[in-house]
């Protein structure tokens, strides 16, 4: 019988960055009780249990023991980023970043990491990546809520960080002039299907729903699930969720990322 695992990552809280998030955790617990409920065996980590170390080794070992037939999911929720890029595999000179709790002293996830990681994966095994960050941009913060009800709620947020925020100058020149606009090549790229927030562009928000924070994209993606027909695929709950995001409060436009086939998954199983 096939086996089903998920990892689960929620980090508001980024020592040192002045930049801490107020609905990954929520993200993290949100999506952590949807998957146990359809019978994924669920790690979840938060915050400073996030560390670098942490995550790419739960990674690893719910890559090395699926078998054909089996499913993974991993979900994060966080600051994404960039750094220049080493080994000259990307036309615009950076690699796309997940940010662990710890990545002032340990450093970022690449996708390169993330890439090598998820192709060590066994033949027939389908690996899911839901991602609720920004991949580039500026960090800022944004303009007040107008529908909040206190001055917390209107402390909406993007999930970037900015280079500058835990880089070296020296590090920071290698950027060179500029970065140029792509299309997304998210973290993991086709080492299996990535179900994102935005796309390489955009940001994606933190933001407060009756009274509660969450990503916008979670929010919008576990609303839209609970009303997709049963056998639908991750194709038709990424069209489910284009029509609730982008709207004018959070104009971030989520992305499926991934080929024909694995767009043909049956979401979330």
């Amino acid at each position: 019988m096939a086996s089903k695992y998920a990892l689960c990552i929620g980090i508001n809280n980024y020592p040192g960055t002045d930049s801490d998030l107020a609905g990954c955790v929520n993200d993290a617990n949100d999506w952590t009780a949807l998957l146990t409920s359809l019978g994924f065996v669920t790690k979840k980590l938060l915050d400073r249990q996030a560390t670098r170390a942490n995550i790419l080794s739960e990674m690893t070992n719910m890559v090395s023991q699926a078998q054909k037939g089996d499913s993974i999911i991993f979900q994060y929720s966080g600051h994404g980023t960039y750094i220049p890029d080493v080994d000259g595999d990307e036309a615009d000179q950076t690699d796309e970043c997940l940010c662990p709790f710890d990545l002032r002293t340990k450093g970022v996830i690449t996708d390169d990491q993330l890439y090598e990681l998820f192709n060590k994966k066994a033949t027939g095994v389908r690996l899911v990546m839901i991602s609720d960050s920004c991949h580039s941009g500026t960090v800022t913060r944004f303009a007040p809520n107008a529908s909040a009800k206190n001055k917390k709620e209107q402390k909406t947020r993007v999930k970037f960080l900015p280079p500058a925020s835990f880089l070296s100058l020296q590090q920071l020149a290698k950027f060179g002039i500029s970065r140029s606009i792509r299309r997304s090549s998210p973290p993991g790229r086709y080492g299996g299907l990535l179900l994102s927030g935005c796309q390489d562009v955009e940001y994606s928000y933190d933001a407060y729903f009756q009274g509660r924070p969450n990503g916008a994209f979670t929010y919008a993606a576990l609303a839209t699930f609970k009303k997709l027909k049963p056998g639908s695929s991750y194709k038709d709950w990424h069209t489910a969720i284009r029509k609730a995001l982008p709207t004018a409060q959070y104009p971030q436009s989520p992305n499926l990322f991934g080929s024909a086939t694995m767009k043909k998954w049956k979401a979330l199983q």
